[in-house]
């Protein structure tokens, strides 16, 4: 006999980067040599400090125990050190930062925390799955807000008034989800927009979250965080973590920055479901944080040299795209000719071995979209180019 699932396990469908990893998987265990440019995983090594700090504290007899529900007091002041070098916000490391096993879980911590069934969540129509996904099993509803294509894939601010005036009859929204650097379509953070969804979050009582893993891949220019915005941090939550900015990303290490109120709120929620992060990860997390400007450079130096092979191959594809994106993918439009996106990556996995993304995961207006990573050896990516000039 099979219990009967609950109504979020039925409604939710398993992650399609867990669906299609899967399958490569299968291909390259019948011996098939597959090039994955579909996920971010960063395929550079963390610092030498950083994997020295691992070593050491796990050499410690006391560093094996259980650990603070709120991370170490030195993991924290090193992000508050981290914020003050990298974007000039000051943060108080006892009450506004708590650390997190990863983005993902944030987002989870915080639904659970703010959301009742019911209330309503804006999400971006194109943006990282996990925020659909987690307000839904959280049972709220998704209001999808508008990017505009032809404006920077900027949110469509008078849209989403409507939305949130539409909404008052059927459930308060309580939460707003942005992501810039924009993961997929690369579009820079700015200040104005910034400014712009402060703004909106205090004339709307909205929680404004922001996802900020990207900010320091391939930026163009200082990197921003939305709590440098005077009055962000009444309405504000900042998610960030060192998975793709410091080579770390099987290390679950993030948080989330914001005031006291917020961090309390959540740690409430997050004491109840996991505990304290391995001592070792901490202590080597808050020495990867110290990373020198000269090494961030230098990994940024690397993906600046894959990005002419990645232009090569969407060129083969026939895609067009813009070349101001900033993050770990590039983020492109298919020509008329080409099917479907579904259609050209499975046809690119079973015939070429070459596994990209295809854009309606990240919500339906990508449906003429795939999205590459960066995350691939230069020379890896030109072998990929070659096999689609044999394409057939």
């Amino acid at each position: 006999m099979i219990i009967p699932l609950a109504h979020r396990a039925d409604q939710t469908q398993e992650y399609y980067f867990s669906v299609k990893l899967t399958e490569v998987r299968r291909l390259q265990a019948a011996g098939n040599d597959v090039i994955n440019l579909g996920i971010g995983n960063p395929d550079l090594m963390p610092s030498a400090n950083t994997i020295d700090a691992l070593v050491q504290s796990a050499q410690q007899p006391t560093a094996h125990g259980y650990q603070p529900y709120k991370g170490t007091p030195g993991l924290r002041k090193a992000i508050v050190q981290f914020y003050a070098h990298t974007y000039g916000v000051p943060l108080d490391a006892d009450t506004e930062i708590l650390p997190l096993i990863g983005s993902k879980e944030g987002i989870t911590h915080i639904s659970m925390t703010f959301l009742n069934e019911g209330d309503r969540v804006l999400v971006p129509e194109l943006g990282y799955p996990a925020y659909r996904a987690v307000s839904s099993m959280i049972g709220a509803k998704v209001d999808e807000y508008p990017l505009l294509e032809y404006g920077g894939w900027q949110p469509d601010w008078d849209v989403m008034a409507d939305l949130v005036a539409q909404s008052s009859d059927s459930g308060q929204t309580k939460i707003l989800w942005m992501n810039y650097p924009h993961m997929p379509t690369g579009a820079p953070a700015t200040h104005a927009l910034f400014e712009r969804a402060v703004r909106f979050a205090h004339d709307h009582r909205v929680l404004l979250c922001h996802d900020n893993p990207y900010s320091l891949i391939l930026n163009k220019k200082s990197p921003i965080s939305l709590l440098s915005i005077d009055g962000a941090k009444d309405v504000a939550i900042e998610l960030n973590s060192l998975s793709k900015s410091h080579n770390m990303a099987g290390w679950r290490i993030g948080w989330m920055a914001g005031t006291k109120a917020y961090v309390d709120a959540v740690l409430t929620m997050k004491s109840n479901v996991d505990s304290g992060q391995f001592k070792p990860l901490m202590d080597a997390a808050a020495e990867a944080l110290t990373n020198s400007d000269d090494w961030h450079r230098e990994r940024n130096a690397v993906y600046q040299g894959r990005l002419d092979a990645i232009h090569a191959f969407l060129d083969a594809l026939g895609c067009t795209y813009t070349t101001d994106q900033e993050g770990l993918f590039i983020w492109a439009k298919l020509p008329e000719s080409v099917e479907s996106a579904e259609k050209l990556v499975d046809d690119l996995l079973q015939t070429k071995h070459i596994f990209i993304a295809p854009g309606f995961i990240f919500g339906p207006k990508g449906n003429r979209y795939i999205r590459v990573s960066l995350c691939m050896p230069k020379e890896r990516i030109e072998e990929a180019v070659k096999r689609l000039t044999s394409w057939s």
